[in-house]
């Protein structure tokens, strides 16, 4: 199958496998975008950032934050909104907790960044100490509220904060010895400090949550024997295709997302940046070696903002159920062509016929 990119953003393709089995042509365009300063318009970056063939940490995987997850996902029904990078004090003056946040056209989503504390136990309390000042903080999962607590000698009562099981602050068993000292948080809900270690806070944090945490490994499904002996290797039939969305539920957006106003608060060093999204159309042409030519539509469906590094990223998917398999395609077209193209390649029968002929013996 050849793919045609007639567009100055990254495109790819993959193979996916919807849970009855049944293969699908997943499509991908990637663009990288410049994160426009005042009175500056959206443009596409001179470096396009690659499509992602695996998914990338802060850390070694497993115990650190999700940074970026694979762009081949089969299926996303919203638009997953990430962002990755740091709170700036305001004018660069330092400060101990300021408000950070991120909206797109009506909707929004803040919290608090504060500096580095630790809990202090004594007797029958645990408090937190008062924050340090800071004039840049990073903001991951990894420094929000979560953990695991790991320290009882008993490994039955070892347990995990599986909202975020790779963040700080949480402890379970609150002997003075076991937590004094401890990093709290550097983030927290506006109206709702954490103040106790073992409370049920929410981590907050604009990157993707693991495959693992809860709620998302329940869309997984169920891997039991009865799986093995009735459905392997396909998925299993309560797989749910929300397991593809990365972004944490309340920074999902209904489709269509494109050309709305973004503004980003305490995100940049110079405070606040306000631009309006592309709104993109991205045609994709499917061309199979039997039948009629296949337009379809491409849909925006991730949104990755990385202010530290002045730029962001949108990615469209489309997927295409195959009859049978890959080698039923003969040629995609993403972006747009001019008439000649489409002229020219009317012209030419495709795929092109080879003909054997048969070579008279040298003499």
């Amino acid at each position: 199958m050849e793919l045609i990119n007639a567009t100055r953003m990254l495109a790819g393709y993959t193979m996916g496998m919807e849970p009855s089995g049944r293969e699908l042509l997943v499509v991908v365009i990637k663009g990288t975008f410049r994160l426009p300063r005042a009175g500056e318009e959206v443009r596409l970056h001179d470096q396009q950032l690659p499509l992602i063939m695996a998914d990338t940490f802060t850390g070694a995987p497993g115990f650190s934050a999700p940074y970026c997850e694979v762009d081949f996902a089969p299926h996303k029904h919203r638009c997953d909104v990430l962002l990755q990078g740091s709170a700036h004090a305001p004018q660069g003056r330092p400060t101990t907790r300021i408000a950070v946040g991120l909206r797109i056209g009506r909707w929004m989503k803040t919290f608090a960044v504060v500096g580095d504390r630790h809990w202090q136990a004594k007797l029958a309390s645990v408090t937190g100490s008062a924050p340090e000042p800071f004039t840049v903080k990073p903001i991951s999962y990894d420094f929000a509220f979560g953990g695991t607590d790991m320290h009882h000698e008993n490994p039955a009562k070892h347990a995990a904060f599986m909202r975020n099981p790779i963040g700080r602050g949480f402890h379970q068993h609150l002997k003075s010895e076991w937590v004094d000292g401890s990093p709290l948080p550097n983030t927290e809900e506006i109206n709702r400090p954490v103040d106790v270690p073992d409370g049920d806070f929410i981590p907050m944090a604009f990157g993707p949550i693991g495959r693992a945490w809860e709620p998302r490994f329940r869309y997984a499904g169920t891997y039991d024997q009865q799986w093995l002996d009735q459905h392997f290797p396909f998925l299993p039939p309560d797989f749910d295709e929300q397991y593809y969305q990365a972004a944490p539920l309340d920074q999902q957006l209904s489709i269509p997302v494109g050309g709305q106003e973004v503004a980003l608060g305490n995100l940049t060093a110079d405070g606040s940046r306000t631009f309006m999204l592309p709104n993109f159309k991205a045609p994709v042409h499917i061309f199979p070696k039997k039948g009629e030519r296949e337009d379809l539509q491409a849909t925006l469906d991730t949104i990755v903002f990385e202010p530290d590094y002045e730029r962001f990223s949108m990615t469209w998917r489309v997927a295409r159920p195959l009859k049978k398999n890959m080698f039923e395609i003969a040629q995609v077209l993403v972006g747009r062509k001019g008439r000649e193209w489409w002229q020219q390649r009317e012209e030419v029968a495709f795929p092109i016929p080879v003909v054997m002929v048969r070579a008279e013996p040298a003499t």
